[in-house]
């Protein structure tokens, strides 16, 4: 992204602290706004130090001047204050900030204190829990929130921040780094997501690259004086695998990253079909993994429940005797009391288990994929060790609705690089020519749904070609920057 810095306050300050700041007059913040809209409209403002009740006041009036026009993102990172103890915001700078720029935020990005200081509370025994906090702010207006918690030691090792989006919320982890150059942390994670909403990433899917940036930003690092060095944003973070964060489900630091469920090995051809007999079809025409996806009814009756408990039986002999792998979807519970090895489910499923049904989940030993359509669902899947993520849809599919964009190729490639699991190709592979593109991803299974046919055994030898000569071929670029799957929509202010 191009960024254009204005400047809206002045400071004199080194690596040590800062020895006084000064705002700029509003005229002449005003003047700068006005020169970049004349050429360079903004898609995304990112506020920091604003120094001024005036100040705030005129990006406020700018925010509404330039959203009559068209979709303008704000991110508000709450400046107040220097870590070396230095306050840049009174009380009535405080107040603008919570009538003026909190109810037009898309995004706002404070750390635990600075948040506090939003709310008017006080540190102490008595504060609220950080997801409180964040639920508390956004009922204040901004569409989104990230309590960054890079400042804080209260797990060892890992840095937290708490993510409270319209899409998905949760503790995003990474380990943290042990440097003392910290300075500009705040502002790169800030500024990352900003960028990331400008090309169009939904906010929680640009706070899993910010959270990404800024650890690359700590991690290059260095002394320039006496203090505290800068951390560094660098390109090439999107294509490091160890950067790929972790996030949780809910509000509990149950990350369940133990170990992983029993390896599924190479899962290839991946057929997924609807009765048991289709189950039977596949694996005597040779397919190796089968899933078994038996839509459930509006309102299921114990004729239901018998049928599907006889599907699954059945699949599973027929899967046994094949020495195929039978993957169920959605009904773990049958499915691991019949003696299944498998199943699959999808992100809302999972969600609404909640913690202890995901616990019981993970007792059962069985293995575990788990669907993924953004940035923030493959963070959301990597918390639970699973044997493998699926990607998609790659390709448009009728399957079901989806409000998704197709991953294509080039995500689908990223998403094997950066998972750090297995992964599986889903939606849209209708011809075999897609199946050996999918293959040189490295995907370790491709999924085909209609392609199969009314007649496995003359479709099948055709698929498994594909993939042995997609497993055969050069394999695919990884790019160096994901897609975004979802659209960002700015939302409207609520001044």
């Amino acid at each position: 992204m191009h960024l254009c810095p204005v400047v809206a306050a002045v400071t004199a300050q080194n690596s040590m602290g800062v020895t006084q700041v000064a705002p700029v007059s509003a005229e002449l913040l005003d003047a700068q706004l006005a020169a970049l809209a004349a050429d360079i409209p903004p898609a995304v403002i990112k506020t920091g130090l604003l120094g001024s009740v005036e100040n705030v006041q005129l990006v406020a009036r700018w925010v509404d001047k330039l959203r009559a026009c068209g979709p303008v993102a704000l991110v508000v990172d709450p400046v107040f204050g220097a870590t070396t103890g230095a306050s840049f915001a009174g009380d009535e700078v405080l107040r603008a900030y919570r009538e003026l720029l909190l109810p037009r935020a898309s995004l706002l990005t404070p750390n635990e204190s600075e948040a506090l200081r939003l709310l008017g509370a006080d540190a102490g025994a008595c504060a609220p829990s950080v997801p409180d906090l964040a639920r508390q702010l956004r009922a204040a207006g901004p569409a989104a929130i990230a309590i960054t918690g890079g400042d804080s030691t209260a797990v060892a090792g890992h840095s937290l921040d708490w993510v409270d989006t319209p899409h998905a919320s949760g503790w995003l982890r990474l380990p943290r780094v042990d440097t003392p150059h910290t300075h500009g942390t705040g502002c790169t994670f800030a500024s990352s997501a900003a960028a990331a909403m400008a090309l169009d990433f939904v906010e929680a899917d640009a706070l899993v690259l910010a959270k990404m940036a800024v650890t690359h930003a700590l991690r290059h690092g260095r002394a320039v004086g006496q203090g505290a060095g800068p951390a560094i944003a660098r390109e090439g973070f999107a294509t490091q695998a160890d950067l790929m964060p972790f996030m949780s489900w809910d509000e509990y630091l149950d990350f369940g990253d133990s170990a992983a469920t029993e390896a599924v090995g190479e899962l290839g051809l991946y057929a997924i079909v609807e009765t048991a007999d289709r189950v039977a079809q596949v694996v005597n025409a040779g397919v190796k993994t089968v899933q078994l996806r038996m839509k459930t009814p509006a309102e299921p009756d114990e004729p239901w429940h018998a049928a599907l408990r006889d599907a699954i039986a059945r699949s599973i002999a027929a899967c046994q005797a094949a020495g195929a792998l039978l993957i169920v979807n959605d009904h773990w519970r049958m499915a691991h009391e019949l003696g299944a090895r498998a199943v699959h489910l999808g992100q809302e499923d999972l969600l609404a288990l909640g913690p202890e049904g995901r616990s019981e989940l993970a007792r059962t030993g069985l293995q575990l994929g788990i669907s993924s359509h953004s940035l923030w669902e493959l963070a959301r899947a990597r918390a639970l060790s699973p044997a493998y993520a699926a990607c998609g849809p790659v390709w448009p599919t009728l399957t079901k609705a989806m409000p998704w964009r197709p991953q294509g190729l080039d995500n689908l490639a990223w998403w094997v690089h950066m998972a750090g699991m297995p992964v599986v190709a889903i939606g849209g592979i209708l011809e075999p020519a897609q199946l050996k593109q999918a293959a040189q991803s490295g995907a370790s299974g491709i999924c085909v749904v209609r392609g199969i046919g009314s007649e496995p055994k003359q479709t099948i030898p055709a698929w498994q070609a594909a993939l042995d000569q997609g497993r055969q071929a050069p394999p695919l670029a990884v790019p160096m920057f994901p897609h975004p799957s979802l659209v960002f929509a700015v939302p409207e202010s609520r001044p």
